[in-house]
């Protein structure tokens, strides 16, 4: 059984991976003031509480997004389980060619949900994440990362435009009952599920069109299911994408 870690701007996903089989998953809030020995103490709350047997544990691969939190983070598991993480980054063997203009500046979750994509869905594939940021990226036919696009998520776009006003509430994410709504609650929640239901489809048109070809979609992150619902395109959610991706690449990597 391994290990796999997530690092996202807002949770950090865990997840115990036994031959491919996802058997456990636990979110936590990611905080970039936390020390080494915190994240200590908390992980090893977390394997009490869950119970994970640290020594069970036979590798640990790690995917993050936010450095300040990798290095406590990679000491916390090595004090625990005396492993030292597989970081996903350069060096690692994924098998998709990056064709962007600086492969060394492409964030490990969009390397790792390219790969899952890929292999768990075949190409050419479009992957959306509807996390912290809200991102959708290519793989093309013949596997290649060929880049994508990057947003603002939509509960940071709703607590910023909040903050910004003062009459706008903050507000939950969910679909209303027709998208002409009739009060204010309603209006940005028409416009936090409809509007970026629509702006997905429209991206998935152009991108569509500038490979010339049409494209399986898949999407992943915490308010995939609510958005993709109301999107005009076929779009698979999964949520494991992720933890399947990494375990996917340490199967490649060990």
């Amino acid at each position: 059984m391994i290990l796999a870690i997530d690092v996202g701007n807002t949770n950090i996903v865990l997840g115990c991976i036994d031959e491919g089989k996802i058997v456990n998953v636990v979110r936590i809030h990611t905080d970039t003031r936390e020390t080494e020995a915190e994240y200590t103490i908390k992980l090893k709350e977390i394997f009490y509480a869950y119970h994970m047997d640290a020594d069970a544990f036979e590798d640990v691969i790690l995917s993050s997004v936010v450095p300040p939190v990798t290095g406590p983070l990679i000491g916390a598991v090595r004090t625990l389980t005396g492993i030292e993480c597989k970081v996903v980054g350069p060096g690692m063997k994924t098998g998709m060619n990056i064709r962007v203009d600086d492969p060394g500046t492409v964030a490990g979750d969009l390397i790792v949900g390219g790969v899952a994509a890929m292999h768990f869905y075949g190409t050419p594939v479009i992957v959306l994440d509807l996390g912290t940021a809200t991102t959708a990226t290519v793989i093309d036919e013949n596997g290649f990362f060929r880049g994508g696009a990057i947003m603002p998520g939509v509960k940071l776009s709703y607590t910023a435009l909040a903050a910004g006003t003062s009459l706008l509430p903050e507000i939950s994410i969910s679909a209303p009952k027709k998208c002409i709504a009739t009060n204010t609650v309603d209006c940005m929640r028409s416009g936090a599920v409809f509007g970026t239901a629509a702006m997905i489809d429209g991206l998935i048109d152009r991108m569509e069109a500038e490979l010339g070809m049409s494209c399986r979609v898949v999407a992943t992150g915490g308010l995939a299911s609510s958005i993709v619902s109301c999107c005009r395109h076929e779009i698979v959610c999964d949520d494991d994408l992720l933890l399947r991706g990494m375990w996917y690449l340490y199967e490649k990597n060990k």
